[in-house]
């Protein structure tokens, strides 16, 4: 997508005569050179990984019985060396995708490991247990390998450990994910650091919005859900307040952290909205929402357009959430949608202004 825009906009800027024909096929070629852009090619090996893995550990299963225990040790642990040290080697040749298709295998065979291991030796263990292993092993093999490949497959055993049935493991008590989910979280963000897997980072702030989902479902009372929504206030000032101390470590991992925090600020307030069922409590919490999304659009509407699409989103539905709630129970329906697409083409006309003027700034600014 954004491979997209970049060459529109070169080929845009040498018809202005802005940038000559040379420099634009340098520029492209230079973009298509990095180790983050997309190639197909890398996709189709980690597909081509997966499938392999999966037909191996579907074969080894179904003749489990048949294949003596030292066999069965011996051909497992030779399986995944193999595979790291394949993929080791590989990373020593230059051949990166290939590498990390091996890595990726190697991960998921130790996952199978696991399981057939534990069955063949009757361990002690559960589910639970199993898969925090599971994704030990992915930190470690992404650290050890710097593969940004095994960071992502690290990133969703993350989720896999958290949808795990920890309640009956005999290791786990009742906060266990409390406190285990951000841990996770953080790992991998660190990994993102370590291995440059840029994408990656967006499991990372998912599995963190994912365990503010999961607070509110065991806590789940007003006071938990403004404390969300002050976390994601919180959060997102010191990510986009150019002023903040934190700021510049924000800015340096994308538009990703300002646009997480914005969107716990939103999903407070919206749960919000179902905790409280007084009329005037309603109407402050939609004053305070339609604040909230107009801030957000001021502080990050001309650089980041995810906020900014967010925030627009936001105004409207609470704004025809408001006009429902109060207008509308008085006029009737037919009134009611007359007023919805007056409110509608009034938010157009505020939106248009304010693109407006975020173009005038910015002219203002190269200037």
């Amino acid at each position: 997508m954004y491979r997209g825009r970049l060459e529109r906009d070169l080929k845009l800027w040498e018809v202005q005569g802005l940038i000559d024909a040379p420099t634009v096929g340098r520029l492209l070629k230079e973009y298509d050179s990095r180790p983050s852009s997309f190639s197909l090619g890398r996709v189709l090996m980690i597909i081509a990984a997966l499938l392999v893995a999966a037909a191996v550990l579907l074969l080894v299963a179904a003749n489990w019985d048949a294949i003596p225990r030292l066999v069965r040790l011996v051909g497992i642990v030779g399986l995944i060396w193999g595979a790291y040290l394949a993929g080791a080697v590989l990373i020593t040749r230059g051949a990166e995708r290939l590498a990390a298709a091996f890595l990726v295998f190697g991960t998921l065979a130790f996952g199978g490991a696991i399981a057939l291991v534990g069955q063949m030796y009757h361990l002690s263990g559960d589910t639970f247990q199993a898969t925090l292993v599971w994704f030990v092993g992915a930190v470690v093999a992404a650290a050890l390998f710097r593969s940004g490949a095994v960071t992502a497959v690290a990133g969703f055993l993350a989720f896999v450990v958290s949808g795990a049935d920890w309640t009956q493991s005999y290791s786990a008590n009742e906060t266990v994910l409390l406190w285990l989910m951000p841990l996770m979280a953080v790992i991998i963000i660190l990994l993102v650091r370590y291995t440059g897997a840029a994408r990656v980072r967006h499991l990372a702030y998912l599995l963190l919005v994912t365990w503010l989902a999961f607070i509110y479902s065991e806590y789940e009372t007003p006071t938990t859900a403004i404390a969300i929504a002050a976390f994601g206030a919180v959060a997102y000032l010191l990510a986009a307040v150019p002023q903040s101390p934190l700021h510049a470590f924000a800015r340096s991992a994308g538009a990703a952290p300002a646009f997480y925090s914005y969107l716990v600020l939103m999903v407070g307030l919206l749960v919000l909205h179902a905790e409280f069922d007084n009329v005037a409590d309603r109407l402050f919490l939609g004053i305070l929402t339609l604040m909230a999304a107009i801030a957000g659009i001021a502080l990050s509407g001309k650089e980041n357009g995810a906020v900014r699409y967010l925030g627009y989103g936001a105004f409207a539905a609470e704004t025809l959430y408001l006009a429902s709630e109060t207008i509308g129970s008085i006029i009737g329906t037919s009134g009611f949608f007359l007023v919805s697409g007056l409110v509608v083409a009034l938010i157009a006309w505020g939106v248009i202004a304010l693109e407006r003027r975020f173009s005038k700034a910015e002219t203002k600014v190269e200037a």
